[in-house]
């Protein structure tokens, strides 16, 4: 946990200093009291003593009290002012450090998992750090400063004392060891059922469909038990902990009055000074005593929140110092425009054991277009992503107008580029917000917007929608339909006017009559773009000036339509299963 503290702005650090003296000033204004309680004493067991006394020694009691309570309402505002600094600090590094992750790093959490470390782990830190300022700096500066009050005073009350101390500190340690490992379960088992819960709502339609509400009712609460009986054995445990206490704090008393009665009686009754000056140390020592044992009890509550804090601690750091494999080069700029090119191009996933490609290798050159099919799961989606460098090539090159994609930095390959996932993705705000997503070296103005809302044949629905541009898309575009969000998600790559388009069977979600639109609007408007499309339709790549046919990550095939159709058995199966013979023709 110490070492996320390193987060921390200065600022919070110098509040921390400044909360460390109001608490200093809080416990020597509460630790006067009993002094000033044992001349109380001695006044009013003494005859003769005046009342202006008496009632001057009780106006610095109320003054003690008074400043006491404005250094602990101070300290509380400055501890909760650092806490939420500090949350803020490590939930933006958190999420800045998971931004520059790639998918490869980003598939050893879970989705759920990540979001949970974002907003429940953090919030464990922000109590401890409440807490722990409040709690844990000030009991042990009370602890020794009440045990120097009261060192010298009698051996036999500080032997009591330590007693107390030692049974509170050997309970507290024993349960937290047992507990520590349980905390651990508990959020290992927050992540599945949040990935549950996660997985069910997205699918509620399925679960509807397939009657399987009472499945996935018993699949959840096979965790959710679970997670109950373990929070239950640390409930258990942690309900000693008050009985303890109070048999300590109550025992501690007993003994203390006990043993300064026989202390008293120790003293002849004809010295009343003396015994009154006994009894007076019995009260100023029981009251030290309960601060010391208060002071141990302070610590236990904070060590009850430790355990889950420090999970969450550790929980952060694994993500903290998981580092990104993929780096950036030092290249912006290139001498070439619009090429790509694959050198021996071989892709393993990590841990896989087959290559996803293998050893490919085609050069475009700017303006055309590369087509590239296949079953499912040959690859396609896995080349292309190695042009955008969401994975690095496990052998040879992949070149970007004639640089590696490796050497450039991420800003200049990435201006260079246009991507449009498979599955299209939208974000909350307006459809003018969503088209001009992002960062172009190119700025986006009204004319630009506009070209790529009619290119991406978009214009017809964007303008039959209220507020037009300004239509509110909801988070993942859930108040558009499929086709829409795709030709939004067209849209949105065409208003960077990259030198490459990259389509990741990007017009599987449109029509036959808007995808032919579509195509015919890019060649005729884009001519200078080269254009690298993944589809399953032979009639939306036919056109193509090349033509990689994969199968199995292998390339079976590389050409134009009519070559491939020659060439080529799988292509052939795959133009024959989706066309007609005069079609083919």
């Amino acid at each position: 946990m110490l070492k996320l503290l390193k987060h921390m702005k200065n600022r919070e650090r110098w509040m921390v200093l400044g909360c460390i003296a109001l608490i200093v000033g809080q416990i020597y204004f509460d630790l006067t009291m009993p002094d000033y309680m044992s001349d109380l004493t001695v006044l009013i067991n003494t005859p003769g003593s005046e009342m202006t006394d008496i009632l001057s020694v009780g106006a610095k009691m109320l003054g003690c009290t008074l400043a006491s309570a404005a250094l602990a309402i101070a300290c509380g505002f400055l501890t909760s002012r650092i806490a939420a600094g500090y949350s803020f600090a490590v939930r933006e590094k958190l999420f800045s450090h998971v931004m520059l992750l790639g998918k490869a790093e980003t598939s050893k959490f879970s989705i759920p998992s990540l979001i949970t470390r974002t907003t429940n782990d953090i919030t464990q830190l922000q109590m401890i750090v409440v807490m722990g300022l409040q709690s844990l700096v000030k009991a042990p500066i009370m602890a020794v400063w009440a045990i120097i009050k009261i060192l010298g005073k009698s051996w036999e009350l500080s032997a009591v004392t330590a007693s107390a101390v030692v049974v509170i500190c050997t309970t507290v340690l024993a349960i937290m060891s047992v507990c520590l490992p349980r905390f651990r379960k508990v959020q290992k088992l927050t992540d599945t059922q949040n990935r549950m819960a996660r997985e069910n709502l997205t699918g509620i339609n399925v679960v509807h469909a397939f009657n399987a509400e009472k499945y996935q009712t018993e699949k959840f609460d096979v965790p959710n038990t679970e997670m109950m009986n373990t929070q239950l054995k640390n409930q258990r445990l942690f309900s000693l902990m008050q009985p303890v206490m109070g048999t300590c704090m109550n025992g501690l008393s007993l003994a203390i009055y006990w043993l300064g009665a026989a202390l008293i009686n120790q003293i002849a009754l004809t010295d009343v000074a003396g015994r009154i000056a006994m009894f007076s140390d019995i009260v100023v020592f029981s009251t030290y005593a309960t601060y010391v044992v208060m002071s141990f009890m302070m610590m236990v509550m904070v060590f009850m929140m430790l355990p889950a804090a420090q999970v969450s601690a550790e929980r952060i750091n694994e993500v903290l110092d998981r580092q990104a494999t993929i780096t950036e080069g030092a290249k912006n700029n290139a001498d070439e425009v619009g090429t790509v090119e694959f050198k021996n191009v071989s892709f393993a996933y990590p841990e896989a054991q087959e290559e996803a490609i293998s050893d490919i290798s085609f050069r475009i050159e700017k303006g055309q277009t590369l087509a590239i099919i296949g079953a499912t799961g040959c690859g396609k989606t896995t080349l292309i992503s190695l042009i955008a460098r969401f994975y690095d090539a496990t052998k040879g090159e992949v070149l970007v107008d004639g640089v590696n994609v490796k050497d450039y930095t991420f800003d200049g390959l990435y201006n260079k580029i246009g991507y449009i996932t498979q599955k299209a993705v939208l974000f909350a705000g307006s459809i003018r917000e969503n088209i001009t997503f992002g960062e172009s070296r190119e700025g986006f103005d009204e004319e630009t917007v506009d070209m790529a809302i009619s290119l991406s044949q978009a214009k017809e629905f964007v303008d039959k929608t209220e507020g037009g541009k300004e239509h509110h898309i909801v988070q993942l575009g859930k108040n558009v339909s499929g086709g829409q969000k795709q030709r939004l998600s067209i849209a949105r790559a065409l208003a960077r006017k990259p030198e490459i388009l990259i389509f990741d069977d990007s017009f599987s979600a449109l029509d036959y009559k808007t995808d032919a639109t579509l195509r015919h609007g890019l060649a005729r408007e884009l001519s200078d773009t080269t254009k690298v499309i993944v589809a399953q339709r032979i009639s939306t790549i036919r056109d193509a000036d090349k033509i990689i046919v994969l199968e199995r990550g292998e390339a079976v095939g590389i050409g134009t339509h009519d070559e491939l159709m020659e060439s080529c058995p799988v292509y052939r199966e795959i133009a024959q299963s989706q066309l007609t013979a005069a079609e083919l023709a």
